[in-house]
């Protein structure tokens, strides 16, 4: 499970950064968080492939999270897609994909199917489940909570081995949990299994205030991205367009009792992220602030 960020700008992108985009790999597939304008362009600086994106959220119909969904359609079909392609956001969003297939009057040559969300729906999606949470935006937002399944539970050599299991084929039909006959006696997976292991999980907050619910949501989340538009000189007017300070963000994250933190949405005032950085780390220590094509692997916790 790999995070590239494609864009980290917020509002309109610059000569150092792109505009929303967050690419996660998950297996042989692609979920894409938010596609700001020239997201294509910047997969292909990443050496990532955008054929292989088999989903895309989006968190709110601001042009900065959306304005690249036309050019990648087009680029997809331009390049020989066939498999369908599946995009997620609130209330709107099936206008918005029918109006971006009106520009440059083609049809993709694969389906596209669209899904608005609300706040508490839930879709499968590539092995991972994924929710909408409740933003609190200017327009109507959300955030999401990728949640990755519970794994199987560590297998116990000393226990198989007390069992009088021989090592070999035995042990794999045991860890896939199924159970075995050895000399007259059925052995159960669990004797020899330690409990499930949670799933991974990833917490997006798309363009926010900071809000309770969200840090409820993301609670014990390996990985929260959270939107840090301004510094706290000027959460007020952060506040005011709907968008979040860093230290306001890592107070969401310690809340959330989240593992790692990364920032993401900057304003353009701030060229160096230094400072943000900082700002959010006297508060929640682990935080850093992403930067175009920044990548981070999400390592299993146990």
């Amino acid at each position: 499970m790999n995070l590239t960020f494609l864009g980290t700008g917020g509002g309109l992108p610059s000569p150092q950064r792109g505009v929303s985009a967050i690419a996660l790999q998950y297996g042989r597939d692609i979920l894409l968080f938010d596609c700001g304008e020239g997201t294509q362009r910047q997969f292909m600086t990443a050496s990532l492939s955008f054929m292989k994106i088999s989903s895309i959220f989006i968190t709110h119909l601001h042009g900065d999270h959306i304005l690249g969904i036309p050019g990648l359609i087009q680029s997809m079909n331009l390049s020989g897609r066939t498999e369908p392609l599946s995009i997620f956001g609130p209330s709107g969003t099936v206008d918005l994909i029918k109006s971006s297939l009106s520009l440059g009057y083609f049809n993709p040559d694969y389906e596209i199917k669209v899904c608005e969300l609300k706040p508490g729906d839930s879709t499968e999606v590539s092995g991972l489940t994924v929710k909408a949470v409740e933003a609190d935006h200017t327009i109507p937002a959300i955030s999401f909570i990728v949640q990755e399944p519970q794994r199987a539970g560590k297998f116990s050599k000393a226990a198989a081995k007390e069992l009088g299991i021989p090592e070999g084929p035995l042990y794999g039909k045991l860890q896939s949990g199924k159970s075995i006959t050895l000399n007259g006696r059925t052995i159960e997976s669990s004797m020899v299994m330690g409990p499930p292991r949670r799933g991974r999980k990833l917490a997006y907050s798309g363009d926010t205030r900071p809000t309770d619910l969200f840090a409820e949501e993301a609670k014990c989340c390996d990985v929260m991205i959270h939107e840090a538009t301004v510094m706290a000189d000027l959460a007020d007017k952060g506040l005011e367009f709907g968008h979040s300070s860093a230290a306001a963000a890592a107070e969401i994250a310690k809340k959330a009792d989240a593992k790692k933190l990364i920032l993401t949405h900057f304003s353009n005032r701030y060229e160096n992220l230094e400072e943000v950085e900082s700002e959010a780390r006297v508060i929640f220590p682990n935080t850093n602030a992403a930067y175009d094509f920044y990548t981070f692997k999400i390592d299993y916790s146990e």
